[in-house]
């Protein structure tokens, strides 16, 4: 519930950046943006091309660890009451099959609780060489590597979007020096410090700043609501481990 209330509060405070700036006197002008980057000079073109680029890889990444993470959440509901269902049976093969089924790829608690059934499952057929407390320690560790592996695999691509929201206002920031040189510059060519001959360095600049800002808000957002997301993923699969060792633990007894 609260993340929830948070990516609302977070809708409607873009909302209101967008009217805000749509609204606002610059925006109703008309404004020729391809004449403005025509006369951008080559290091400004550069700079913008980057945050564009980390702009297209932080949407990108965001799209897809959200489609993931609702796939994960929606699939581990539907895995959960099923696979508790055969273990309640002891319909042990059973319970494996559905841990590898493709229905449930995306499911983190499927791959969880599918490593630990299979440890068991391959120390039982071994002919049970090892005793109690060893089973249970191998079904432990079978269950954190596969927690673990599951956990890294969740966060591929998250930390680009701290990456991105950390560094773009400083790449803007470059830009902003740049555009500021180039004004001084045009007031050394010109001769004089009139509006003409700074515009163009000062609107470069601007537009730099304004891009850097662009590109970090977004990503700094992305970013902490798959952060929350990833916690409460850890969370879900800690409780998984420690309800399969319980079971273990009853059924060894």
């Amino acid at each position: 519930m609260k993340g929830r209330k948070m990516v609302q509060m977070g809708r409607i405070a873009f909302a209101a950046l967008v009217m805000a700036l749509v609204s606002s006197p610059a925006f109703a002008q008309e404004l020729d943006w391809i004449e403005m980057y025509e006369q951008m000079g080559v290091v400004a073109k550069i700079i913008a091309f980057m945050l564009f680029a980390m702009s297209f890889l932080s949407v990108g990444v965001a799209i897809e660890r959200i489609y993931t993470f609702g796939q994960a959440t929606k699939q581990s509901k539907a895995y959960a009451p099923q696979v508790a269902k055969h273990l309640k049976d002891g319909k042990l093969k059973e319970a494996i099959a559905l841990s590898s089924s493709k229905d449930y790829r995306y499911s983190h608690l499927a791959k969880v609780v599918g490593a630990g059934l299979s440890e068991y499952q391959f120390q039982q057929e071994s002919g049970g060489q090892l005793g109690r407390e060893d089973v249970l320690d191998t079904v432990r560790r079978s269950i954190l590597r596969a927690t673990a592996l599951t956990s890294n695999d969740l966060k591929k691509g998250v930390s680009s979007l701290a990456t991105i929201g950390a560094t773009a206002p400083f790449v803007g920031l470059l830009g902003t020096v740049v555009g500021v040189i180039n004004a001084f510059v045009g007031i050394a060519s010109s001769g004089s410090g009139g509006i003409g001959a700074v515009s163009a360095g000062i609107a470069e600049a601007l537009v730099e700043t304004a891009l850097g800002l662009v590109v970090a808000i977004p990503a700094v957002w992305f970013y902490n609501y798959l952060s929350g997301r990833l916690e409460y993923f850890n969370v879900e699969m800690d409780n998984s481990s420690s309800e399969m060792v319980d079971y273990f633990i009853k059924k060894t007894a």
